[in-house]
Parts: C-alpha cells; structure tokens; sequence
C-alpha cells in the first residue's frame, strides 16, 4: 500500500506529504485504496469534518500522479479557517514541475480559463479573448511560473496557482506549449513518445508520475500565525534531472 508520510500535526490539523500514486479520494466508481482511507483509519473523528462526508477533512487536492503537501482539517472549525483561506486565495502553494522544451521567458502567468472537456475526464483550457472580448466559457484559472533552471530539451520551474481548478498546472501547462514530463493525457504525441522512452530508460527510478510535485505550503493558523512547509524533491526525480538534457 502506498503511504502518505506525516510533516506536522496539531489538535487542528494535519500536514502530509502525498505520494505520487495515491488518490486523495474515493467515488462510486473507485474501489482502490485511497488518503482518505487512510486518515479515517488513524483519525476517525476526522469523518464528520467538512461539507461532503465522502471528502472529510479535505479542503484542497492534488492529482493522483502528483506528489506533494496537503493539509487536513482536523477540526470542524479548522476546515472552515482553511476553506476560507483559500477562498481568498490567502494561502500560497508553490509546486516544482519539469516540462518540456524550453522556456525562453524567465517569468510569466497563464490565465486561460478552464472547463470539463467534451471528453470528460479531462479538462480544457479556452481562450482568455474572443474577438476581442473576455472569454465568458469556463472558470477563471490564474498560473504563475519562474523558470529556475534550462536544460536542452526541458525547463524546470517553480509554478504558484492563484486558483485551485482540477489539473490546473497539467492544463495551463499544455496550452502554454509545454506539457508536464511524464503527463500522457495533457501531452502532445511527440511528448508521450518521449514519456515511453522515459520511462524505458529509467525503469529503476518508478517513474509511473509525472514530474509535479506541490513542495511549498503557506497558511495560517487558527490563530492568525503563519505556518509554512517546503519539502525537497522525490529522490528519483532528482536523480531524473541529473540524467535530462
């Protein structure tokens, strides 16, 4: 079983770090083993924390083939604190992503709006103009990136999200032209080759994920104090950086 690995815990929250692998959440249709699972097993006060009691204790995600911090309300007024933190977009996630090609500008934000593809299980980003006027289609979805380091083929950035839509980072990263290493439903047919060859190549390294990992978290607490997490890279991402050109 995959494992979330515990960073800090108080009598109001919990602050994890989740493996890339493991879904946040279960649905109808989703019988493997999830964090919530998990949290209910050693925190069962946790099951009536929150709106949703399939969701208890969660006020954000992060994608099954992501890694990175969370935190989980513990409490009832917790979970209120935290959601309206986040509402405000007072808390500050920064991620680590690896993507492909290279990224001439040394900062920029993305704000295509986003909506559910036709598809279904993907989303879409849409045009922010439309004839000259703001695209109405989708929800407003903000993505700041600063590249930290440039390689031949690749750019590693530091990513913060204003907005918390689903696959946000994975689909403004698309639509900028430059897809998430290891991302096959956001990739580009060239890209997805490339993530086959990957992963070929570094069998050892478990890389069934994609390069995105949330290492930065900052809120406050219950008391007004700000809390703040960083965590380093996966040990088999690092070691993939050392071998992309």
């Amino acid at each position: 079983m995959i494992k979330y690995k515990k960073i800090f815990e108080d009598d109001n929250y919990l602050v994890i770090n989740k493996p890339a692998g493991l879904l946040v959440h279960g649905a109808p249709h989703i019988k493997e083993p999830t964090l919530v699972d998990q949290l209910l097993k050693k925190y069962p006060k946790i099951a009536k924390v929150g709106d949703d009691p399939n969701r208890p204790g969660i006020v954000h995600r992060l994608d099954k083939l992501a890694s990175g911090l969370m935190v989980i309300a513990k409490t009832q007024q917790s979970f209120n604190d935290l959601k309206e933190q986040f509402q405000k977009r007072t808390i500050s996630k920064y991620y680590t992503a690896l993507v492909y090609g290279k990224i001439e500008r040394d900062e920029g934000e993305i704000n295509f709006p986003i909506e559910r593809s036709a598809k279904g299980h993907r989303m879409a980003a849409k045009p922010s103009t439309v004839k000259g006027e703001k695209n109405e289609a989708g929800r407003n979805a903000f993505t700041e990136f600063t590249v930290t380091k440039r390689y031949i083929n690749y750019t590693l950035i530091k990513v913060k999200i204003k907005t918390g839509r689903t696959h946000q980072v994975r689909v403004h990263m698309s639509a900028y032209g430059n897809p998430v290493v290891g991302d096959d439903l956001y990739g580009t047919k060239k890209t997805k080759e490339k993530n086959t060859r990957l992963r070929k190549k570094q069998e050892k390294l478990n890389l069934e994920r994609i390069f995105l990992v949330a290492n930065e978290l900052e809120f406050a607490d219950l008391k007004g104090k700000k809390k703040n997490f960083k965590i380093n890279l996966p040990e088999n991402l690092e070691k993939l950086l050392e071998i992309v050109k």
